[in-house]
């Protein structure tokens, strides 16, 4: 092994280790709170999550073992599987982060009629359309047996390695990366600015509202002045930033491995081997960024680790304690006898 696969079997590593320990985070915090549960975007967060540690359990690894060792990890029948698995587990984290932005444009610019409109029912309907387009690909691939090791991504994925079938497997190539990639972007891009809008306009009307009471209010302090502003300032960053994230983190890590796949097909500019490994990674990192953006850096994800904590920490001082006053009992035995 030389240097540069050396770094990307490390980066592997860190991935799976840091994206195992984040998902089973997000599953801890889903399955103790109850508010967590009642909420739709629950399932959709849920069914994220699954698909990122199933990637994170039977995907990465073998990646690493393709870096490693070179050659197709297991016999053929077990790579098949592993890259039908990875067809459907990336469609369908994809769709899982378009039906969240669905959701949330519904919850910001239908506030009145959201929980008619995305009821529990209504979740589950979208997941059975994710689950059915996300399958419908991989079974494609499969019975055309155009799923199979790939050296250049080091990983069992979708593969023809037959020039007779070649237009067929370019074809059916780009209609699964525009009806997975492309549209859950365009999804994304639709509905997270639809959201900024109508946050924005918010923000307006707060900062009139806090300008106008400025204004009337004379002796105020410099200092509480300084502070409303800056906190008008916040305001209007916030949304952006939040939005800027969600759609930042999905292009940054699935369009390389996209745009790489589509060269790849065009025969026209040769790919370096250890850049598509680099794509492959970026997009295995989605995985470790997913459980950040949409679940452990919210409000409610930190207030239940917080209590989870508080309770461990209060079942351990209570543990310490009952030892301590057992000792102390014997200890007063001893002298007495």
């Amino acid at each position: 092994m030389n240097i540069w696969e050396v770094i990307l079997a490390f980066s592997v590593v860190v991935l799976i280790l840091v994206s195992l320990l984040s998902n089973v985070l997000v599953l801890i915090c889903f399955l103790y709170s109850a508010d967590i549960r009642k909420q739709v975007p629950g399932l959709f967060i849920l069914n994220l999550t699954f698909s990122n540690l199933l990637m994170t359990v039977l995907n990465m690894p073998l990646t690493l073992a393709g870096i490693i060792y070179k050659n197709q990890p297991g016999g053929d029948q077990f790579c098949h599987m592993v890259g039908f698995l990875e067809t459907f587990l990336t469609t369908n984290s994809m769709l899982s982060m378009a039906a969240l932005s669905i959701d949330r444009w519904i919850a910001v610019v239908f506030p009145l009629s959201y929980h008619s409109k995305m009821r529990y029912k209504d979740a589950a309907l979208i997941l059975s359309y994710t689950w059915l387009h996300s399958v419908s690909f991989p079974i494609v691939a499969a019975s055309l047996s155009w799923v199979g090791f790939h050296h250049l991504y080091a990983s069992c994925t979708l593969y023809n390695n037959r020039s007779e079938e070649r237009t067929q497997f370019v074809i059916f190539s780009g209609v699964f990366h525009i009806l997975s990639f492309l549209l859950s972007l365009v999804v994304l891009c639709f509905t997270y600015l639809k959201v900024l809008k109508v946050a924005r306009f918010h923000c307006k009307r707060i900062d009139v509202i806090t300008m106008q009471t400025l204004v009337l209010l004379v002796d105020i302090h410099p200092s509480v002045r300084e502070r409303c502003l800056e906190e008008q300032k916040r305001r209007r960053q916030r949304a952006t930033k939040k939005i800027s994230t969600f759609i930042g983190t999905f292009i940054l890590c699935f369009a390389p491995y996209v745009i790489t796949r589509l060269v790849e097909l065009s025969s026209v500019v040769p790919i370096n081997s250890h850049w598509g490994v680099i794509s492959k990674c970026l997009a295995y990192s989605k995985a470790v960024s997913d459980p950040f953006v949409y679940s452990l850096l919210r409000h409610q994800y930190k207030k239940t680790w917080k209590d989870i904590i508080n309770k461990i920490l209060k079942r351990s001082s209570i543990n310490s304690s009952a030892l301590t006053s057992e000792s102390h009992n014997q200890n007063i035995l001893q002298t007495t006898e």
